[in-house]
């Protein structure tokens, strides 16, 4: 069942009605103790079934490791110096990834009353943000990390295998629950899109494996969205789309902070109950 929107050209009224709502279910959630703050995983605790990134293959990056410096370098700087001079919200979600996340303005309205955390940077793939994964996910003391990358499968020729994104994924989740045992680790559906939908077949490849990654790894989370941003007709929901039809419009983002709000609340309730 798609989300459907009551006024799709008044963004404002659908985050001003959204955001109360889930203020209250959190609230309500919060008093019955279902939010605690999250804690390191006790020293004794069984290992999960995700190694250590420092147990994963050392030649991994290697491949990537010169391209991503040459290209993000001064970006991740700029949040290293970021890290230095602000302290983070006490139970914030970091939200890292591609342009998507960066250009995402209204994180912390949209997400409300969710504190966010955000370190997207430009046109991301994988195969960078693991190259820095441990820069960008371990200063900070999260309770939850949102992970939305879209650029390794785009429609051209130096397309990444949906099987050598897999690893790489798999990398950054071992980054991040090395750094945060018992915080939850959300991966966000690549979403349908006008300008790549020519690529649309291959991309549901990659999507399928970051399901299948979130069904294999303990406490890795799926945020199916595709979906929500497809017609009945199976094409691009191109009204949510600025010009480039590639990047969320206002519009957009309400929904998809919608859904990535939704499934935050489900995974760490789900998580006090277990």
């Amino acid at each position: 069942m798609r989300l459907q929107t009551t006024a799709p050209h008044q963004p404002h009224l659908i985050r001003s009605t959204l955001i109360p709502l889930a203020a209250w279910i959190l609230g309500g959630l919060a008093s019955v103790s279902i939010l605690p703050a999250a804690t390191a995983q006790d020293a004794s605790a069984p290992n999960s079934a995700t190694p250590d990134a420092s147990e994963t293959d050392p030649d991994l990056l290697a491949p990537y490791r010169e391209a991503a410096t040459q290209r993000w370098e001064k970006e991740i700087q700029k949040y290293e110096a970021l890290d230095a001079e602000t302290t983070d919200p006490a139970d914030g979600i970091l939200l890292i990834g591609s342009s998507s996340i960066r250009r995402w303005d209204t994180a912390a309205e949209d997400l409300a009353p969710f504190r966010v955390i955000p370190r997207g940077y430009g046109g991301a793939k994988f195969s960078d943000l693991a190259v820095f994964a441990e820069r960008l996910i371990t200063p900070h003391d999260f309770r939850a990390v949102v992970v939305f990358v879209a650029n390794d499968i785009s429609g051209k020729p130096n397309d990444a295998a949906p099987a050598e994104v897999e690893k790489l994924v798999r990398h950054v989740v071992a980054v991040a629950r090395e750094h945060r045992p018992d915080a939850p680790v959300l991966l966000v559906e690549i979403t349908p899109t006008r300008s790549r939908y020519d690529a649309w077949p291959k991309i549901r490849k990659l999507n399928a494996r970051l399901r299948e990654i979130c069904f294999t790894e303990p406490n890795v989370h799926f945020v199916a969205t595709a979906e929500t941003f497809m017609t009945h007709a199976n094409q691009p929901r191109e009204n949510l789309f600025v010009g480039d039809q590639l990047h969320l419009n206002e519009e957009g983002y309400v929904i998809w902070g919608n859904l990535i709000r939704h499934r935050l609340i489900e995974v760490l309730r789900e998580q006090t109950q277990d």
